[in-house]
């Protein structure tokens, strides 16, 4: 029985996650959890799954957690000394790496370095420190498996292959819910417009990442780590139907692609259960019901988001940090009605290029850029300079 921690427990990958090992309890057991402010989910996922340790991002949501649970056997913490507890306590055997943006990193970091098989679903621990986790994840010789389905489908495509003879990587994109619209109608994009994704269900900031298509620059850099490919072998793919996951393209010309129903829990469970395949009840993929599948060339000038992140990735260092923290603050501005949907990506160019790149090679310097990101971004959009 694999014992596992799920950081961000109550986010759409952590359900779907709970979900996975609550149909297969004998292969299965949740010794920790952690959380954002949603305690009534916590709580009812405590009581389900029983685990030794949660944490909470509040002291104050930890304390009402602590009288709603009296008399349960379940330790609970706060901050990110908590989320650290979590991901480091000695009975789990892997750690579930699904809480959302920069915030994800330490904890990461820190399962890592206690020897623990990551599955990673926290795209942004690797744009903000990529070269310092793999070299971590080298150095601890532990298994770090892809959760996003586009990572994953590159991990099956490449299972048997040698990676010199990998031509390029192909990432595959949706196009979000505006990869028809005109650039005039950009301008008049709600939150509620952007959180309408055509085919994925996911959390309001990456719902907002995939119609700016910052989604997909994350994951161009994720791959780059990943995969130890540079950026000019990782191709982008808008693919609107969501069939194809993500392609290998091999130098005899042979490609190889990972299909089906666009449903995360595919890729969790694939990557819980590594080198195995769990027998999920999925509706299967009908191709014939599907009809065509179609492919095209994203457009940067739409969406320059995908741009901003190949470029970030070319200047390296503590740039990726603070385009993602950038990113961020932009994201949560415009679903508060305090920035445009154009904003987010002026915004993010401009925290970029007036930033002071350097070589990264500490944590502590990543998350230093990150804040910085941060305080810039807020800097720009409170004075309206964007």
């Amino acid at each position: 029985m694999k014992k596992i921690a799920v950081l961000g427990s109550t986010g759409s990958i952590g359900v779907s996650t709970l979900e996975i090992v609550r149909a297969f309890p004998d292969c299965y057991r949740v010794v920790a959890l952690t959380a954002g402010n949603n305690i009534d989910l916590l709580h009812k996922q405590i009581d389900i799954f029983r685990p030794r340790i949660v944490s909470v991002v509040s002291a104050i949501d930890a304390q009402k957690l602590s009288q709603q649970l009296k008399g349960v056997d379940v330790q609970i913490c706060s901050g990110i000394e908590g989320m650290i507890h979590c991901a480091t306590v000695p009975e789990a055997d892997m750690v579930v790496a699904a809480v959302v943006g920069a915030a994800g990193l330490v904890p990461t970091m820190a399962a890592i370095k206690s020897g623990k098989d990551v599955a990673l679903a926290n795209k942004e621990t690797l744009v903000t420190a990529g070269s310092l986790i793999m070299a971590e994840v080298e150095r601890q010789k532990i298994n770090l498996i892809p959760v996003d389905s586009e990572h994953s489908a590159i991990f099956q495509s490449m299972t048997g292959q040698r990676r010199q003879d990998v031509q390029r990587l192909i990432l595959t994109a949706s196009g979000g819910p505006f990869r028809e619209h005109g650039l005039a109608q950009f301008r008049t994009i709600t939150p509620a417009d952007a959180l309408a994704h055509p085919n994925w269900d996911m959390g309001r900031k990456i719902s907002i990442d995939s119609a700016t298509m910052m989604n997909k620059g994350l994951e161009v850099i994720e791959a780059r780590w990943l995969f130890d490919f540079p950026a000019t072998m990782i191709d982008v793919h808008i693919h609107p139907e969501s069939i194809i996951h993500s392609l290998v393209e091999y130098r005899d010309g042979a490609v190889m692609a990972q299909l089906g129903v666009p449903d995360m829990k595919t890729p969790i469970a694939y990557a819980l259960s590594w080198p195995e395949r769990l027998p999920l009840s999925q509706h299967p993929l009908d191709l014939c019901n599907v009809g065509n599948l179609s492919f095209s060339e994203p457009d940067t000038e739409r969406f320059p988001c995908l741009r901003l992140a190949y470029a970030a990735l070319t200047l390296g260092g503590t740039v990726p940090a603070v385009m993602n923290a950038a990113n961020e603050v932009a994201v949560e501005a415009f679903l508060n009605n305090k920035l445009s949907f154009l904003g987010i990506s002026q915004v993010i160019e401009k925290a970029m290029y007036q930033h002071q790149g350097e070589d990264l090679t500490t944590v502590e310097q990543a998350l230093q850029a990150d804040l910085w990101g941060r305080h810039k971004a807020h800097e720009l959009i409170s004075g309206g300079l964007v």
